[in-house]
């Protein structure tokens, strides 16, 4: 039996291939297949495509919330001090504009905000490496720094106010102090991720100390950095308006937080509703043309998106 199980494997005298041999024609085949597999498709997405699943739904929510909300005004469901419409919001903000302070309020905040943001970027990464990489300094300060993620932002106003007075100075240690947590957790969580087998191949062609942070460790846990980077942003922009409402002063200039406080001091409502939707507005654009990018980008990367 086992010589004809041979015999029957083996190419015929014809020249055919048996049951157990492979032809040219199949290993070919097998190759296309895999490439195949692996092949990601590029292709240009049309701009009628772009503007349907891109572009349209959103515009759709605006006009849908603003005709809501006009409605609302219109059925009169309060008085019109408690919930301006939308033709008021729009005067409120056709005069800043006209009156050339509408562009200059928005950069007082943003600019802030960014500078601080790159301030705790600067602290919590170096941070964030030293608590995941050092068990120890992890031991000691990780529950510190859950803690202090955890912890209102608002709170640490009044201390930075009496600590460094009302200045840029303390509007940018609350920044840090909201921010820099975050960001330093966002970093151990990535870290905390990276599969063994990286750091012991990277320590194999000797990528070690400083070189295998920087070559395998950051590389690696890029996505939850960068989740926490995201999260840092969103921490720094909600401690610079809760300082900007609370520390106001003609000696910090007038900020989105402090239009939106000298509006409620002064029972203007169209103004509130103008610094809400101004503060919204910052947000969203800092998340679709600086975060939203880095994504895809690190998705890309790693295969997990379609080029376009």
């Amino acid at each position: 039996m086992a010589s004809t199980d041979i015999t029957s494997d083996r190419k015929r005298p014809d020249g055919a291939a048996g049951k157990g041999d492979a032809t040219p024609d199949d290993l070919a085949g097998l190759e296309a297949g895999l490439d195949a597999l692996d092949a990601v498709q590029i292709r240009r997405t049309p701009v009628r495509e772009v503007l349907l699943r891109k572009v349209l739904p959103p515009v759709v929510a605006v006009v849908l919330v603003l005709v809501v909300w006009e409605l609302l005004v219109r059925a009169q469901v309060t008085e019109t001090y408690k919930l301006p419409s939308p033709s008021a919001v729009w005067d409120s903000a056709r005069e800043m504009w006209l009156a050339g302070t509408l562009l200059e309020v928005v950069w007082t905040s943003v600019s802030r905000g960014l500078l601080g943001f790159l301030l705790a970027v600067a602290l919590g990464t170096p941070l964030g490496l030293l608590v995941a990489r050092v068990k120890l300094v992890r031991a000691a300060i990780g529950p510190i720094l859950s803690g202090l993620q955890s912890l209102p932002s608002v709170a640490w106003v009044a201390p930075a106010v009496i600590w460094l007075g009302l200045n840029d100075r303390m509007m940018f240690a609350v920044i840090l102090l909201g921010a820099v947590p975050s960001i330093a957790n966002g970093l151990v969580s990535g870290v905390d991720q990276v599969p063994p087998l990286f750091l012991r191949a990277g320590r194999t062609l000797g990528a070690t100390g400083l070189r295998g942070t920087w070559h395998i460790v950051l590389p690696a846990a890029l996505p939850g950095y960068l989740a926490g980077l995201k999260q840092g942003w969103a921490f720094s922009w909600r401690s610079l308006m809760a300082a900007e409402i609370i520390a106001s002063s003609p000696e910090l200039g007038l900020g989105l937080g402090q239009l939106l406080e000298n509006g409620r001091s002064n029972f203007d409502m169209p103004g509130i509703f103008l610094s809400i939707l101004l503060i919204l507005f910052v947000g969203i654009a800092i998340d679709l043309l600086i975060f939203s990018p880095l994504e895809r980008w690190v998705l890309r990367s790693r295969g997990l998106l379609v080029k376009n």
